[in-house]
C-alpha cells in the first residue's frame, strides 16, 4: 500500500512511556507469577470461562503458557506497528499540518490497546492458575460486563475526539 502521508517519528510522551512500562510490567509478572505456580497446578487446569467467570473448558497445565505468549507476541507486533504510524487507518487525509496530532492520537489507541489487552490477559491468566491450583477465584460476571462495556465506550471516545482534533 502506497500512501503519500507524511513520514514522522512521533516521539512519546511521559503518558506513553508510563503505559507501555505498564504493559512491559504485566506481562513480567504473568510471566514470572505463572513461573512461581507452575509446581503448583493439577494436570488439568481451567482454559476457557463462561460469561459468568466459572470454568468451562479444561486442558493440560501446559495451555497456561498460552495467554503469556500470545499476549507478547501481540504487545511486539503492536510495538513494532506504532513505530509506523503513516500506515494506520485515519478517517481524515493525513498532511502536514495535521500529521502529528493524528499519529500521536493513533499510536496512543494502540499503546491503551496494547495495555487494555495486557490486563485482560492478566486477569485471566490471574484466574487459571488460582484455579489450577484449586482456588475458587472466578470474577464473576461483572468481568465480562466490564469488557464489553469498555470495548464499546472507548470507540465511541476515539471518533469523539477525533473528530474534534480534526476540526
Amino acid at each position: 500500500m502506497k500512501t503519500n502521508r507524511p513520514k514522522i517519528k512521533v516521539p512519546p510522551q511521559p503518558l506513553d512511556i508510563v503505559v507501555e512500562l505498564i504493559s512491559v510490567s504485566l506481562y513480567i509478572l504473568m510471566i514470572v507469577y505463572t513461573i512461581i505456580n507452575y509446581g503448583d497446578l493439577a494436570d488439568t487446569i481451567p482454559t476457557h470461562f463462561n460469561g459468568q467467570g466459572e470454568a468451562d473448558g479444561f486442558g493440560d497445565k501446559v495451555y497456561v503458557w498460552m495467554l503469556p505468549i500470545i499476549g507478547v507476541f501481540t504487545f511486539v507486533l503492536l510495538f513494532v506497528l506504532n513505530k509506523y504510524p503513516h500506515i494506520h487507518n485515519y478517517m481524515v487525509n493525513i498532511t502536514e499540518d495535521n500529521a502529528l496530532k493524528n499519529y500521536r492520537f493513533s499510536t496512543r489507541i494502540v499503546r491503551f490497546t496494547n495495555l487494555f489487552v495486557a490486563i485482560i490477559f492478566a486477569c485471566i491468566q490471574y484466574m487459571m492458575v488460582e484455579q489450577g491450583k484449586g482456588n475458587d477465584v472466578g470474577f464473576g460476571s461483572w468481568f465480562t460486563f466490564s469488557i464489553i462495556g469498555i470495548s464499546v465506550i472507548l470507540p465511541v471516545f476515539i471518533l469523539i475526539y477525533q473528530q474534534k482534533i480534526n476540526k
